[in-house]
């Protein structure tokens, strides 16, 4: 298989050195899309072994008395390749760092010393104000990055000698970074695109720096631009002023949804990583057993388990997970559906049944999504003292209508039949009955008029002919239960019923 042009040639770029040639094959991956960008990342970590080779020995060849101006400017070539590597890998990666609390100190002095000890940098004048106190929710190894490229973009936009300034400080509960140079400043044009990829006024500068500032910058939930002059208070006032907002440190921290991914698959759990690991924070499992004990020690947001779990199934966990949580919300999975296992699944309220092989991984992360950013249903209040005894009975047809209420009487209910879509709003009623083939709003409408109609109360949905479409439709609707009419025996309706809507049969 013959290596793709643009990677080819970022490679031979890399190796000669030629960095205008290696801007603009980098520029040529990233419009070949996500999967050629990945590719090049994964090339591009593979490249920092013989770099690591080439400066190590470099290093050794000056100690042993060598030529120190060749070598110091080699030096300085593979600390820039370095550099080149590890923002394309940064803006090419779509995993998030972990994050602890930190003094922003730490990583700002550690960018400072890197800076100060480059070649490159043997003519700035550098000051650096950070006091240890302040800390942000953050990871060390990112912010020194970010450090270090605003203060690499600063001396390359300064021929000869110059100056740079690096201080730490708070605006209200804000941690703010400034990092000013008293340089040529950026041009009118560049200064709304200066953070783009490949977009720099800079000859020696590759265009990635800033653009992976600002990388760093969302990740942690802070916001990156230029400032005024007059934000860095000192005579004369510098040109350039970049200003990095942290979040308040006395807010409290916005939590993550959680997401638990039960299967004994592991591509499976990956899968489910790499698709909500941006998004959420996503705990996996490989049975229903290890699953639990997760639940034990913590809540989640949602679950997703297979249904065919070892040991302990799909359908007890969500039974379990209920029990310890009232409000858990379960999505089941599996490749062997079957209309019981559905009816199972209406029965403890699963939000959803996935089947797999998935058709579109998109649809199944739109659900995520929709789910995860929706607060789980909350039972409708009743007044004290005030018993409901009222089931809405959606049904056109006279005589299934009383035999449904016949049921409902043995329950000690009373029916309101409704055999029209003219509803008379009352007070929460215990529960609804809706017909599937209820002639005013036949299928997914009588859904929505039942669902609309309980107010947060259970329904029930009946049909004349059960089938697996039937059901999925009643369980992503939130139904209680789904059920074949059984108008021919009353009793055993009754007894569905009773448990749909937790009463004990008289």
């Amino acid at each position: 298989m013959e290596t793709p042009a643009p990677l080819s040639q970022l490679l031979q770029a890399l190796e000669a050195g030629d960095l205008p040639a290696a801007r603009a094959a980098a520029a040529a991956l990233q419009r070949a899309g996500a999967h050629s960008a990945q590719l090049a990342a994964e090339v591009l970590h593979e490249l920092r072994q013989p770099l690591l080779g080439v400066k190590a020995y470099a290093q050794l060849l000056a100690e042993d008395g060598g030529p120190t101006g060749p070598l110091r400017l080699l030096l300085a070539q593979v600390e820039r390749m370095e550099q080149i590597v590890s923002d394309y890998i940064r803006l090419a990666s779509e995993r998030h760092a972990p994050q602890q609390r930190l003094s922003l100190a730490a990583p700002i002095w550690a960018a400072a010393k890197l800076f100060s000890v480059n070649p490159d940098s043997a003519r700035m004048s550098l000051e650096v104000e950070a006091p240890e106190d302040i800390t942000i929710q953050g990871n060390a190894r990112l912010i020194e990055q970010l450090t270090l490229n605003l203060l690499n973009n600063a001396r390359d936009a300064m021929a000869g000698r110059g100056r740079v300034k690096v201080v730490l400080s708070r605006e209200g509960a804000s941690p703010v970074l400034y990092v000013a140079d008293w340089g040529p400043g950026i041009p009118v044009e560049l200064r709304e695109r200066i953070f783009e990829p490949y977009v720099t006024a800079n000859k020696r500068g590759t265009g990635l720096g800033l653009a992976v500032c600002k990388r760093i910058a969302q990740e942690h939930n802070a916001t990156i631009g230029l400032a005024a002059p007059g934000a860095i208070r000192d005579v004369p006032p510098p040109a350039t002023v970049f200003r990095v907002l942290f979040p308040a440190t006395d807010a409290p921290p916005q939590l993550r949804k959680r997401l638990l991914v039960v299967d004994d698959e592991t591509i499976i759990r990956m899968v489910f990583r790499d698709l909500m690991g941006k998004e959420c924070e996503v705990i996996e499992a490989a049975s229903g057993e290890e699953a639990l004990d997760l639940l034990r020690q913590a809540p989640v947001d949602l679950i997703v388990t297979d249904k065919n779990l070892p040991g302990l199934s799909g359908l007890e966990l969500a039974q379990q997970a209920r029990r310890l949580y009232s409000n858990s919300r379960v999505i089941l999975m599996t490749g062997y559906p079957s209309l019981v296992t559905t009816q199972q699944a209406l029965e403890l309220g699963v939000v959803d049944y996935l089947l797999k092989p998935f058709d579109d991984i998109r649809q199944v992360r739109g659900l995520l999504r929709t789910t995860l950013s929706s607060e789980p249903p909350v039972p409708p209040v009743v007044a004290p003292g005030a018993e409901v005894r009222r089931v809405d009975v959606l049904e056109d047809n006279p005589t299934t209508a009383r035999l449904i209420s016949e049921a409902l009487d043995m329950l000690g209910l009373e029916a309101r039949v409704l055999p029209s879509t003219e509803l008379m709003a009352m007070a929460t009623p215990v529960g609804v009955v809706v017909s599937w083939d209820f002639a005013p709003a036949y299928g997914r409408k009588a859904l929505e008029l039942a669902k609309a109609l309980a107010q947060g109360a259970p329904f029930v949905v009946l049909a004349e002919h059960l089938t697996m479409e039937t059901a999925l439709e009643s369980l992503r609707a939130g139904a209680a239960a789904c059920l074949p009419k059984l108008l021919s025996d009353t009793t055993a309706l009754s007894r569905e019923l009773s448990r749909a809507f937790k009463r004990e049969v008289p």
